[in-house]
């Protein structure tokens, strides 16, 4: 099968779509590869063509919803896990100075166009490379709006500087040995272009051939309700926080949080260096309300920096690891070690408040007693209504009477107007809307 591409300049070059199967020695497993692969390759085809199509026709409509920033990137990390896991890359993503987490926007189209650009980035990344989505908040954003950069670097291949002045134009592709054995449509950075154009901002790229590429896309979105201020917590007034990361920006952004709700925030980029204030701070009486740190330090694993640390504080204060991670596979390690909670990155205001307002979970000195569910009555609080359909069958089917809240405003509103211990119990989501 063999496909058209044509030129800038009008012309055309012609170029398989796939490769020739060869010869009578190759397995029946390679052949079955090839085609799987032609026909990927093709149904991307068809996909960019026919997005084009749209675009250009003006069939493409710009949706305004309410979006969550932190489900926006949480979706992001689900969809490109699987393709930075097989090519064994590092996957960075965090937040700097972001305030409003809640936007109007299109959903869609916002994450088809940080998606366009990360394939890109894990296509002709090196194994073993890097790639790293921020979102950067600044300050210059009209009354209702904010103003937004999502910045995405990787380590892959470059472009050479004459190429970057074609790369969002229809049907282009750098020519060199690297890029014609990977597979791709030279659309994909058109259509991005055209969507980044229609939602009113602008994106740019700087790339270094054999360095990698940087792509900045600048946006302005509406707010969704006011702008959001966070008052000082009057518990956490003044305790100290000690944040442990090895990028400068995630420790300040994070410290600029904590200086907002009233704490005293300092920060390190060694594991060593965290371990060694600890021990100052003990030794000052001065000691540290909570700690926060990275999973993945340069000098020290985050686990072990977090086990050193219990040795000189004690098991009374929260110690947070931020990971961009799963970290499934090392959770029973690291509550050994000695671990509170576990945070996902980015690190949100509203998520950095709840960590740090929630008491310390005690040990247990007995075993608990195991609740009977005869005649026990669970107001059940989800705001995503397919987990909490799931979670009501899993309490009714283990005998339990399940009362669900769709919000936290609900939650109050149900408790408010119960009888007294009409509920024996309340499940709640960490992380609540209202």
């Amino acid at each position: 099968m063999m496909d058209l591409f044509p030129h800038p300049s009008g012309t055309h070059s012609v170029r398989p779509v796939c490769s020739i199967l060869s010869p009578e020695d190759e397995s029946q497993e390679v052949r079955e590869q090839y085609v799987l692969r032609g026909n990927e390759h093709l149904l991307s085809l068809i996909n960019d063509i026919l997005d084009m199509s749209r675009i250009e026709s003006g069939k493409v409509k710009i949706s305004e919803n309410p979006l969550h920033l932190s489900d926006l990137l949480h979706d992001i990390r689900t969809i490109v896990q699987p393709n930075i896991v097989s090519k064994q890359l590092e996957f960075l993503i965090d937040t700097v100075d972001v305030r409003d987490e809640d936007i109007i926007a299109d959903k869609l189209r916002l994450t088809q166009v940080l998606l366009n650009i990360m394939s890109n980035g894990i296509k002709f990344n090196k194994t073993g490379g890097t790639i790293s989505l921020r979102i950067r908040q600044t300050k210059d954003a009209p009354t209702g709006y904010g103003n937004y950069q999502f910045i995405i670097r990787d380590t892959g291949i470059g472009m050479k500087p004459e190429f970057q002045k074609h790369i969002f134009e229809s049907f282009t592709r750098e020519e060199s040995s690297t890029v014609s054995g990977i597979q791709g449509t030279g659309l994909g950075m058109a259509i991005t272009k055209n969507i980044v154009d229609m939602m009113g901002g602008s994106i740019t790229v700087k790339s270094e051939e054999g360095r990698g590429s940087e792509f900045t896309v600048n946006l302005t979105f509406k707010l969704c309700g006011e702008r959001k201020t966070y008052e000082k917590v009057e518990q956490l007034q003044g305790l100290r926080v000690l944040v442990a990361d090895d990028d400068t920006d995630t420790c300040l952004s994070v410290s600029s949080m904590l200086t907002e709700i009233g704490m005293r925030s300092e920060w390190t980029v060694s594991g060593k260096e965290a371990v060694i204030r600890a021990k100052h701070a003990r030794e000052m009486g001065d000691e540290f309300y909570a700690y926060i740190i990275d999973w993945l330090l340069p000098d020290m694993n985050g686990i072990e920096a977090v086990r050193r640390i219990r040795r000189v504080i004690g098991d009374d204060r929260p110690i947070i690891i931020l990971t961009a991670y799963d970290w499934s596979d090392i959770e029973a390690e690291a509550k050994e070690a000695g671990v509170t909670a576990f945070c996902e990155k980015p690190l949100f205001m509203s998520q950095l408040r709840d960590l740090l307002i929630c008491p310390v979970p005690k040990k247990e000195t007995a075993e608990a007693k195991p609740i009977s569910p005869n005649g026990k009555r669970i107001l059940l609080v989800e705001d995503n209504a397919l987990n909490r359909e799931i979670a009501q069958t899993i309490l009714e089917d283990a005998g339990f009477a399940v009362e669900t809240a769709d919000d936290g405003k609900a939650a109050v509103e149900k408790v408010e107007q119960s009888a007294p211990g009409q509920y024996d119990l309340i499940l709640m989501d960490i992380q609540m809307r209202l």
